[in-house]
């Protein structure tokens, strides 16, 4: 369990909002679980799936057709190891690697011009968009913003991208496997799994720093069945959007993994075999934030469109009372010194943004993905940076730019000029409701998750 997560879990369970101090303790450098004692019940890991995952490493190797054709005269050994940590910290699992066998070489460009040829953008928020377009800059890839109250997609940048078959999702995968686990009753987010020998972690942990072989016990507990119809109930497999030209269906595939390229702990770690479109995590991301509602997507892209908008419920999802286990995990990953988009705080902190980074390759590309939410002044708002190209690409670059978008956002004032004063004044024996500030009523009777 994360020391810093100790001191507002409680409220957490609750279901209530969690202010910016409670995300200020989640930057205090929280530790693994298997630091501490914990009287949580373990899900241990069975003989053979410790066998499989002490030759794990964090980051995957390329495939054969990314790698170069030359390869040692000696194979590749690897061996785990234990390091050792602070006084009293329990050791932690990794790989010590002798000899590579194989170099990764990347094929695509990671910039781009002219990313914004052909986007429709009647409709679209002008703000909103030139931000995304300021912080995506020359590199390639795609950027969305997206109103998680109603499915309202507001800004969308190279828009042939975002409406493509889509990609690997790399660790943003873990979302919907996590989610899964909760529902199926399998963790809570202070659960330790054991991961071999005394090494055990929670989800917390494993959400900030994108622990593999944590989702991969938790994929292989589940099985492939149970996993994919989660993943289905979240909306992967199908379209995310209502009407919206050109955009293209993802895959989620009806086959497990072979165990030869590992099954579905490969699936639940890494997202391989599986293709996610932009739009179909934006929507899931939106469901967590709005507390279980999954939209259909919309882009409005006539006058008349924006003014007539009317939200569409695809389905709403049970996971109101597990959201809040899902959170600590998400503030983690931006505000931990060890979390996987702590970049994004090197350009913006004025206020919180959960989310979960994703890195990969296949085939001499690299995937970069970060999708989050964030409670602005002027209410929630879900971003998805998704890049592809070479070296300079990864989950936590799209981190860094997600935060350059809310820095030129808040550069422009867009959240002062959306918490302007009501005209009706306010009796004065009667609350203020404050932008932001408590759940939101959605369609189907869902509120706002807690933070």
């Amino acid at each position: 369990m994360i020391q810093g997560f100790k001191k507002y879990l409680p409220g957490l369970v609750a279901g209530s909002l969690l202010a910016v101090s409670t995300f200020a303790a989640v930057a205090a450098d929280p530790t693994p679980a298997s630091a501490k004692r914990s009287h949580s019940s373990k899900v241990q890991e069975s003989p053979r799936g410790k066998a499989h995952l002490s030759g794990l490493q964090h980051s995957r190797r390329a495939t054969k057709s990314a790698v170069a054709k030359e390869a040692p005269a000696k194979s590749s050994r690897s061996r785990a190891v234990a390091v050792k940590g602070k006084r009293g910290a329990a050791p932690k699992l990794a790989v010590k690697r002798t000899r590579s066998r194989y170099s990764e070489r990347f094929t695509a460009s990671s910039f781009a011009d002219n990313l914004t040829l052909g986007d429709v953008t009647t409709g679209e928020d002008p703000v909103v968009r030139e931000s995304l377009i300021q912080a995506l800059g020359s590199m390639n890839g795609t950027a969305l913003a997206i109103d998680p109250a109603n499915g309202r997609i507001l800004a969308m940048v190279n828009q042939k991208l975002a409406l493509s078959r889509g990609a690997e999702p790399c660790s943003t995968i873990k979302l919907s496997v996590a989610l899964a686990a909760l529902s199926e009753g399998l963790i809570k987010h202070d659960t330790p799994v054991n991961l071999g020998g005394h090494y055990n972690v929670d989800l917390d942990y494993a959400l900030a720093k994108s622990v593999n072989p944590y989702f991969e016990v938790l994929g292989r507990r589940m099985g492939f069945e149970r996993v994919k119809h989660y993943a289905n109930q979240f909306g992967l497999g199908e379209l995310a959007g209502y009407q919206i030209e050109g955009e293209q269906l993802g895959i989620y595939p009806d086959e497990e993994l072979p165990e030869k390229l590992g099954g579905v702990g490969r699936m639940c770690s890494f997202g391989e075999s599986i293709s996610m479109t932009p739009l179909q995590l934006g929507a899931l991301v939106s469901s967590i934030a709005n507390g279980g509602t999954l939209y259909y997507l919309q882009h409005p892209t006539t006058a008349d469109g924006v003014a007539n908008f009317q939200p569409k419920v695809k389905r709403t999802l049970d996971i109101g009372p597990l959201i809040p286990e899902m959170l600590p995990g998400m503030a983690g990953a931006v505000n931990a010194r060890y979390g996987t988009a702590r970049s994004l705080r090197a350009n913006f902190t004025e206020f919180p943004v959960l989310g979960k980074t994703g890195t990969c390759s296949n085939n001499g590309t690299r995937f970069g993905w970060f999708a989050s939410y964030a409670d602005t002044p002027s209410g929630r708002m879900v971003t998805v940076f998704f890049l592809e190209g070479g070296r300079p690409t990864f989950g936590p670059k799209a981190a860094e730019l997600t935060g350059l978008f809310y820095r030129a956002m808040a550069d422009k004032s867009y959240f002062l000029q959306k918490t302007a004063p009501a005209t009706t004044p306010v009796a004065a024996d009667e609350p203020k409701q404050v932008a932001g500030d408590g759940p939101k009523q959605v369609a189907g009777g869902a509120t706002g998750a807690a933070q």
